[in-house]
This record gives C-alpha cells, sequence and structure tokens, in this order.
C-alpha cells in the first residue's frame, strides 16, 4: 500500500513537474542517497577563468544552452535576451532584448540563429548582427535546440512533433507527428542534422532518422523497450541527442539501453543495460555518458563494453559530458567541474564555480564554455599543471 501511494505521489509530480531532474530526484530522494564526498587527489590538470558574464538565472526547465560558431558565442537566457559574444575575450558583439520567453536554442550556422519559446513560436536571427528575421508559430513549446541546413530550420516540440520551416520565411515544409506516452521526462531529445538526414530520439525509447528534405521516415528502430507495470517504471525517454560518428548513431535512453545503431539502416550494432537522460561524447575511441546516478562511464565503441567507471560522482546529479584532447569534463550540482582522465577516468583536476552545473557544457581548442544554472557564463582553460 505504501509504494502504490509513493508511486501515486511520484507520478503526480512528474506530471506537474517542469525537469528531468526534478522527476529523478523523487525516483531517487537525495535523503536516501547521499552525495558522493569528493576526495583529494593529485591534481594533474589546471582548469583558469579566462572571463564570465552573467545571465538570467538559467532555469533548469529550459533548454538554453551556449552555441560556437566562427569564434563567437551565441547565448539566450530566460528572460529573452540573446546576446553574441567574442569567444576569445567575452566582450558583447551585439545584444537584443527579443521580449520573448526563450526557452530552447539556440542553434546557429553561418548566417543565422534560431531559437524557440515556451509560447509555441520559432524566432529567426540574423547571426552577424541579432536582428529578428521572420517568428512564426509551431506546434508546442519548444524544449530543444533547432538545426539548420542551407535551405530549412527544424525544430522538435515538447509534443513530440518535428517540423521543417524554410529558412527564409518561415512557411511549414513538412511535419513528422507521433503520439507520446502520458508520463515522460519533460524534454525533448535535440534533433542531429547530418548528410541530409535528421536523427532524433523519442519518448518511449524509438529512435527515428527523418529525410530531412521531404520529412519522410527513413527508418524508425526500438532502442529500448519499456518495461515495469507502471507508466513510472515503464519510462524510457530518449531525452539527450543521438551522437553521429563514422556512419554511426549512439544514444542512450532513461531506464533503458545504451546503444550504437547503423546511421543508415536503423539495426542496432551492440546494446548494453544503461539508463541516463545526458547528453554523451566521443573522441573517436570511447564513449563517455553519466548515468542517472552520477557514474561517468567510458564505453568501447565497438563493441559497448565498459572500459571504466568513475564512482567519485554518485548521485551528485552528474552533468552532460564533454570530452577534450584525452580528457572528460563533467559538472555537478553543487557547481564543481571536474576533469577525468580518459585512459582511465581517474581524477586529474576540478574547480568550483558558482551554481549548479546541469548542462550547457561545450569544449574547444583547449578551453571548456560552461554556463551553469545561476546564469554565468565562464570559459575556462584546461592545461596541464606546471
Amino acid at each position: 500500500m505504501h509504494s502504490m501511494i509513493r508511486f501515486l505521489v511520484v507520478v503526480s509530480l512528474a506530471i506537474t513537474l517542469s525537469a528531468c531532474s526534478s522527476v529523478v530526484e523523487y525516483i531517487q530522494p537525495a535523503e536516501k542517497n547521499p552525495l558522493a564526498e569528493l576526495t583529494d587527489f593529485d591534481e594533474k590538470v589546471a582548469l583558469s577563468e579566462v572571463w564570465q558574464i552573467s545571465l538570467a538565472e538559467n532555469d533548469h526547465r529550459l533548454h538554453l544552452y551556449p552555441a560556437i560558431s566562427n569564434d563567437r558565442v551565441y547565448v539566450a537566457d530566460g528572460e529573452g535576451l540573446l546576446q553574441s559574444l567574442d569567444l576569445a575575450t567575452g566582450k558583447v558583439l551585439w545584444s537584443n532584448e527579443t521580449e520573448a520567453t526563450l526557452s530552447g536554442g539556440p542553434g546557429v550556422n553561418d548566417r543565422y540563429l534560431a531559437v524557440g519559446t515556451r509560447d509555441a513560436e520559432l524566432l529567426m536571427f540574423a547571426a552577424i548582427d541579432g536582428q529578428l528575421i521572420w517568428r512564426q508559430r509551431v506546434s508546442s513549446e519548444v524544449l530543444s535546440t533547432p538545426v539548420m541546413d542551407d535551405q530549412r530550420v527544424i525544430v522538435r516540440t515538447i509534443d513530440g512533433k518535428v517540423t521543417a520551416l524554410s529558412l527564409t520565411d518561415g512557411a511549414q515544409l513538412w511535419q513528422f507527428e507521433r503520439e507520446i506516452p502520458a508520463l515522460t521526462l519533460r524534454g525533448s531529445s535535440s534533433p542531429v542534422l547530418q548528410d541530409g538526414v535528421v536523427y532524433f530520439g523519442l519518448a518511449g525509447g524509438r529512435l527515428v532518422a527523418l529525410n530531412a528534405e521531404t520529412g519522410a521516415v527513413v527508418w524508425d528502430t526500438t532502442v529500448s523497450v519499456p518495461r515495469g507495470r507502471s507508466e513510472l517504471e515503464r519510462l524510457a525517454d530518449i531525452d539527450a541527442p543521438p551522437v553521429l560518428l563514422d556512419g554511426v548513431a549512439y544514444v542512450s535512453t532513461f531506464q533503458g539501453q545504451v546503444a550504437a545503431i547503423n546511421a543508415r539502416n536503423g539495426q542496432a550494432m551492440w546494446r548494453r543495460n544503461f539508463s541516463s537522460y545526458r547528453s554523451m561524447d566521443t573522441d573517436r575511441k570511447s564513449l563517455y555518458a553519466a548515468d542517472d546516478k552520477g557514474l561517468v562511464w567510458a564505453f568501447d565503441l565497438d563493441t559497448g563494453a565498459a572500459r571504466w567507471r568513475q564512482e567519485g560522482l554518485k548521485n551528485r546529479q552528474t552533468s552532460d559530458v564533454v570530452s577534450l584532447g584525452g580528457l572528460v569534463i563533467a559538472g555537478d550540482i553543487e557547481g564543481y567541474l571536474h576533469v577525468m582522465s580518459a585512459a582511465d577516468g581517474a581524477f586529474l583536476g576540478r574547480i568550483e564555480l558558482d551554481d549548479p552545473i546541469e548542462s550547457g557544457l561545450v569544449a574547444i581548442n583547449g578551453h571548456v564554455l560552461v554556463q551553469d544554472r545561476g546564469g554565468r557564463l565562464t570559459l575556462l582553460k584546461v592545461s596541464a599543471q606546471p
């Protein structure tokens, strides 16, 4: 009886709460799963601040992460501020107070910048100066990053639809729709566009590939089959974008599996039990991911075998992970950024920032860009200790 009551409470909260981390907190309450204590180690990597700017608080119900293109950083906040910064200095190149409830993006290419809103709109701006080009209604709230090619922008909305719009005027070109389960982690797998194909995950554990020009289904495959008696037990969402490398799509599900899928035909090359809702990364040697308990793993790209796992971040709500020159970097709920060896997972460096780090990590040219929950955007140089 007590377990049934707990289930009903959790389902009610999961429906009303608005972030996957919130749902996980009720599945794995902190009072029963205390954060792993951080221990000392021989620091071989230094993290030093290059610049930092402050934005509005980065509400964890939103999907607003920095993007980099042509040595510029593009960033948005939930109060409607959209900015372009010089990557090297953090200097503001342009700023646009959009007065929109921004919630997803920005997505950027050489000419355009797209961002979605809570009010079911997609806004398109000129990347060079931040001028609004058009705004268009979409089917629902945007909690993912739009992607673009030279003709269209493709956006995923919270109702499960994927829509392609004309890059020049916002006219709808095609739309994909699939029914979503009654209970999901409130998030959307951002689409990935490569070689004319759009890849994205669905609530319920499916990975889909669409023809970017027509919206036709190239393939639709099951990564993980939902299991369990209750809706909560059957959560098997793909919340993070797939990682595409050399014709393979690597993808993970919550309460499901991590898998390598042939990007041409949708056939599974390997699977292993794994539960995650965070973004993964690869360095062409291993696939790096944090599971829903905070452990960081390295998987062999060819077989899926675990090369190592780092348990020192257990229950610390480990963030997305990024790979950088033989290193693996991730943040945690207390605002620490951790550097691990890609070879064996050993801790090599650590720095404490201001607020929890959940997403918004970008690794580039010996640096890592971090947007914490408090809204601070920090560029850190990653270097060997003298």
